[in-house]
């Protein structure tokens, strides 16, 4: 034991003098280790059962149905590690092997869909999945690693779900990429699934024992990457260099990198956000408006089952492109075939942001909170009646598609009268009994005289928010539907008039 001693204090004095700075400058930034899900992590695992040399550590990993992989994000060796390990697995004769990683949101899965049959390109890829913006650590490892996973692999998943910042949802987010990777198993069901997540979902009893739980006839390892109490332990044995250790039977630890590189590059990243001279993130206070309008209507974006809530409606969460180029927004049109590309464009331009259904997606150039609220309700519309709407069959009466546009419009108006009450009401004595044309500008006015209608409704206390989710969930590709509901609503919200009694002269000198 003293000879350990003495090695692991000789191989790490330097070292751990050049770390205590790094550590306590990120600590001065970065608080979060105190929290209790990240206190589990690192006081998880503090000893191994022996060491692993390459050919060992591949015949244990070999047995696996599932690789829970740790993931330090700013560090590129851990990317690369995990291309590596897509690579080794991928030899003739072994199981075909899926990629999921914690980058991607799973609502973001038909870009990365596109991207693996070469519809788009890396730079479009990045840009669409907000790389930069919601991740912000290097793409260039990352990609690599999406790269070997197309070339060796069957799929990439996106694994993850808002809120990322969050850490009271975060248990809520293994459950919920456990889930994916139960998804995953029914679509591969031979395959091995390699997950890369961050190394604090790794605790024994974080993501492992939700993965464990939802598919229980998996064998489940986890591969850790250098673990610091894990990396100064084995600075104690008589090889020069450990490259990895058995932690128990289902966990196992690698070494591609040194504590002072993991916590420099982290210290790096911190260094460089904080002096991000970029334009104003929109995205947060959009995803902030549609998680308002969620909680006023009692929907849980968590939910595993559809019914009286959307099934995980966080996954159907909308991709936003801020800062909207227009001929990026066109190609963008025209690729996915959506109609209506003039209007879109016009609204863009009119209001500074435009929800696209087809697309699921957000485009903006400025923030202006009536229409931002508006089109966040007109989001939560579609996601609660069923996303996407790429492939919706067509109509087969003008009437049914009109008045649908007519309720969607409804509800986006009144989503914004809920989320910006100081929107100008929309004048009108009663509501029409039908459209007069059946054009977008009628459905739009038809809809919001309807929502201004509805509003007046709620606040008065003569409409409930149970009666609005129901609205918001109800299904409108029945033909007849639409209309239907829109004539009951406009005949249950038209003011009524008061019943006459005799007249009461008293109370008017003048009669």
């Amino acid at each position: 034991m003293a000879r350990n001693t003495n090695l692991r204090s000789r191989r790490s004095a330097a070292q751990l003098e050049a770390l205590a700075g790094v550590r306590r400058e990120i600590r001065s930034q970065d608080s979060s280790e105190h929290r209790k899900y990240l206190k589990d992590f690192s006081q998880a695992y503090r000893s191994y059962e022996s060491v692993l040399d390459t050919e060992q550590l591949a015949a244990e990993l070999n047995k696996a149905d599932i690789l829970l992989i740790g993931d330090y994000h700013a560090l590129p060796a851990s990317q690369r590690y995990a291309a590596a390990l897509m690579e080794q697995r991928a030899q003739p004769g072994d199981r075909p092997i899926v990629l999921g990683v914690e980058t991607i949101f799973s609502r973001d899965q038909h870009i990365v869909d596109e991207w693996w049959r070469h519809e788009i390109e890396e730079n479009e890829l990045r840009h669409r999945l907000r790389f930069d913006i919601d991740w912000g650590y290097e793409w260039t490892p990352f990609y690599e690693l999406l790269l070997s996973a197309r070339e060796h692999g069957e799929g990439i998943y996106g694994l993850d779900c808002m809120p990322r910042e969050n850490l009271r949802r975060i248990g809520a987010r293994d459950r919920h990429a456990a889930i994916k990777m139960s998804e995953i198993r029914q679509q591969h069901p031979n395959a091995v699934i390699a997950a890369l997540f961050g190394e604090s979902h790794l605790a024994p009893g974080h993501l492992p024992r939700a993965v464990q739980e939802t598919l229980p006839n998996d064998r489940v390892m986890t591969v850790l990457q250098n673990i610091d109490p894990l990396y100064w332990r084995a600075a104690g044995e008589k090889n020069d260099r450990v490259e990895a250790v058995k932690v128990s039977e289902e966990v196992f630890c690698v070494f591609t990198s040194t504590p002072l590189e993991k916590y420099e590059n982290y210290r790096l990243h911190l260094s460089r956000w904080g002096r991000d001279g970029n334009d104003p993130d929109m995205a947060p206070t959009f995803y902030n408006l549609i998680e308002s309008l969620m909680r006023f209507l009692d929907i849980d974006g968590y939910s595993s089952h559809n019914g009286t809530q959307p099934k995980f409606l966080v996954d159907l969460l909308p991709e936003i492109d801020c800062g909207a180029c227009e001929d990026r927004l066109i190609k963008l049109l025209e690729r996915c075939q959506v109609p209506s590309h003039e209007t879109v464009l016009q609204q863009l331009e009119s209001r500074g942001c435009v929800y696209v259904p087809e697309l699921n997606s957000f485009h903006a150039r400025d923030f202006q909170m009536a229409y931002a609220a508006e089109d966040a309700a007109r989001f939560l519309h579609h996601a609660c009646r069923g996303l996407p709407v790429r492939k919706r069959l067509k109509k087969t009466k003008s009437d049914d598609v009109f008045f649908e546009k007519v309720i969607e419009h409804a509800l986006g108006y009144f989503g914004s009268r809920i989320l910006y009450p100081a929107r100008s009401a929309v004048s009108g004595q009663r509501l029409p009994a039908s459209a007069d044309e059946n054009t977008a500008t009628g459905a739009e006015l038809l809809g919001f005289m309807l929502g201004n209608s509805l509003y007046d409704g709620y606040v008065q206390g003569r409409v409930t928010r149970p009666a609005i989710r129901r609205l918001f969930m109800t299904k409108l590709n029945e033909p007849g539907v639409a209309r239907a509901l829109y004539e009951e609503l406009s005949d249950k919200l038209r003011p009524k008039r008061k019943a006459h009694g005799p007249r009461d002269t008293a109370s008017n000198p003048s009669a």
